[in-house]
């Protein structure tokens, strides 16, 4: 410190005195902007220099609080579509930081809660619903946009000088690797991608991508966990001392348990490359360290093939404690009855795209009857083939041949319905054929590959380009004021979409497919409102809990939780962490705790 800053740090009557931050020009941060040959270091000319280049379409690396962001000009197409193309992101959409509240208003709807939120200390990003457009390729034809308000000094200094009011910012790495935390790695993998690089001479500790909310009946939701929500905990009714929970495969966080209180990690990303899952395992000793943890018991997900399931069973070795592998979707629902500090039996909607089950097959459309220790299958949707496996998640069109083949066989013309008249004919049969000899096809329930079929059969989304396009992209045709839905059977262990399918097949001859869309939501709705109907009718269970992370949909989420709680149904949803996989091992941490207390 200098000696300004000594004075005010050690002055007890000083309103800075023991202040954490430094943002002093004398030994505060110092700022340098490097292009090409180019070197600047006074303050002044950086801002001067940066706002020239992003109104040129430039796109620059700026070193931020967890991590680097590439920010370029959200209102230049061909702007966004280069940085698109340098970092390896086809589709999905990017978040966009405003100048004020102002900005935002004039491109987005807000309420008052997303007002609040918006402008929260947090600074989360925040899903919107769009009013004017962006550049095209920002969201590609979504209606929402991913908003963002300034939150560190640079960014308040920098839109004083720029004339634009948004821009974008999205995480500074390449598709599907960790956040960038040090100059010298920024450098190196950001220089066929930034044009120039915003740097400032203080390490970045611990890495933290922004967070990602939502609004969802007046109640934050949350979609991605990080810098702000971490690591304040969620408190618990239970002691949970010496638990550490190592999450799922993908959009992987762990937990820790010190006395009630589990404390989640900041978000790591999906375990399948090794810079991911060096951050995950640099993450659980950073954390151990700061908490003074040590583990005495390991929860995992049930799938002995996710990459955090491995660790869990090598640590557990190797240290010689107890390992408890947890089912996923019951991890799923207990973390819901954690945060709501539930501990009886509830019924359990949960409702994703993949997880183990203890049959051996995939699943993700299941009601359950649950509490903290156990869980019993009430119903599931059809068991549906996956012609081959999780490729299906990166070609919709096969979970759509595969839902009519399961209930049509080869009674359709397939060649009359856009998904497949469009394939190579090779290709078509192939996959017939695979359905027909049940070649290498393993067998889902899954809600997320049945959204996939819809929006592939109405042509929305024949080929994903980033994770959960084909829901994102059915979500975005659904409209208000429609109320029908399709039919469907309940049988007497799963729901049947035989007569669902039939009824669609028909509709697409009149080519309305916000009405498919959302009668196709309004159907989902409908079943978990006679399911839970049923399960209170034979169980007397009155608290309806819904997680997965098809429970991010906005529309389907709202329409529920109102159908429900008209019939006097106390409902309950993730609040406090992801309702998706990035909440898994809160609900792991509190399975485990029950199950140990047995």
């Amino acid at each position: 410190m200098c000696d300004k800053c000594k004075s005010e740090y050690w002055n007890y009557e000083d309103r800075r005195f023991h202040a954490q931050p430094i943002a002093c020009n004398h030994c505060g941060p110092s700022y340098v902007l490097e292009k090409d040959d180019e070197k600047i270091t006074d303050f002044e000319r950086i801002l001067y220099r940066i706002t020239e280049l992003l109104e040129n379409g430039k796109i620059i690396a700026v070193k931020g609080q967890g991590g680097y962001h590439l920010m370029c000009d959200a209102l230049n197409n061909e702007s966004v579509l280069i940085l698109r193309s340098r970092k390896q992101r086809d589709n999905k959409p990017f978040a966009v930081m405003f100048r004020n509240l102002n900005a935002v208003k004039e491109y987005c709807h807000l309420n008052e809660k997303e007002e609040k939120e918006i402008c929260s200390w947090r600074r989360p990003i925040l899903i919107l619903n769009q009013k004017e457009s962006l550049a095209s390729a920002v969201n590609n034809r979504l209606r929402t946009i991913g908003a963002i308000l300034p939150y560190m000094p640079f960014h308040f200094l920098l839109f004083e000088k720029l004339s634009l009011d948004v821009v974008v910012l999205t995480s500074g790495n390449i598709s599907d690797e960790p956040l960038i935390i040090d100059d010298f790695s920024a450098r190196k993998k950001l220089e066929n991608i930034a044009d120039a690089f915003i740097s400032y001479d203080r390490q970045i500790y611990n890495r933290a991508d922004d967070s990602v909310i939502q609004i969802i009946n007046n109640k934050v939701n949350i979609i991605r966990r990080s810098r702000g929500f971490t690591p304040n905990p969620v408190k618990l009714k239970n002691d949970v001392s010496g638990i550490l929970a190592v999450g799922a495969e993908q959009k992987n966080t762990f937990c820790i348990g010190i006395n009630n209180q589990a404390i989640l990690s900041q978000y790591i990303g999906d375990l399948k490359n090794i810079e991911s899952y060096s951050f995950f395992k640099e993450a659980i000793e950073r954390f151990s360290n700061m908490f003074r943890f040590t583990p005495a018991l390991i929860a995992c997900d049930l799938h002995p093939d996710y990459l955090s399931s491995k660790f869990a069973l090598q640590l557990s070795q190797k240290i010689d404690i107890p390992l408890q592998p947890v089912q996923h979707h019951h991890a799923h629902i207990a973390s819901c009855m954690a945060e709501h500090k539930l501990d009886e039996k509830v019924i359990g909607v949960c409702f994703d795209g993949t997880g183990y089950g203890i049959d051996g097959n995939m699943w993700g459309g299941e009601f359950f009857i649950a509490d903290p220790a156990n869980f019993t299958r009430y119903k599931h949707f059809d068991y549906v083939q996956m012609p081959g496996g999780d490729i299906c998640i990166e070609e919709p069109w096969r979970m759509a041949l595969s839902y009519l083949y399961l209930y049509f066989k080869d009674k359709l013309n397939f060649n009359s319905l856009f998904p497949f008249f469009e394939l190579n004919e090779g290709k078509f049969d192939i996959i017939f054929k695979m359905l027909s000899g049940n070649i290498n096809s393993p067998l889902t329930s899954s809600a997320g590959r049945l959204f996939d079929a819809m929006a592939s059969l109405i042509g929305l989304c024949v080929k994903s380009t980033f994770e959960a396009e084909a829901p994102m992209r059915l979500e975005s045709l659904t409209v208000t004021g429609i109320n029908n839905y399709y039919p469907y059977t309940i049988g007497e262990t799963s729901i049947s979409f035989g007569v669902t399918f039939d009824s669609v097949l028909n509709d697409l001859a009149i080519k309305d497919y916000p009405l498919i869309a959302t009668k196709f939501h309004n159907t989902i709705a409908n079943i978990i409102k006679d399911i839970s109907l049923r399960i209170r009718n034979e169980e007397g269970i009155n608290k309806v809990l819904l997680s997965g992370g098809v429970f991010q949909n906005r529309f389907l989420c709202e329409r529920v939780m109102n159908i429900l709680t008209e019939l006097k149904f106390d409902v309950f949803l993730n609040n406090l962490v992801p309702s998706n996989d990035g909440g898994i091992s809160l609900g792991q941490l509190l399975i485990a705790s029950r199950i140990n207390l047995q």
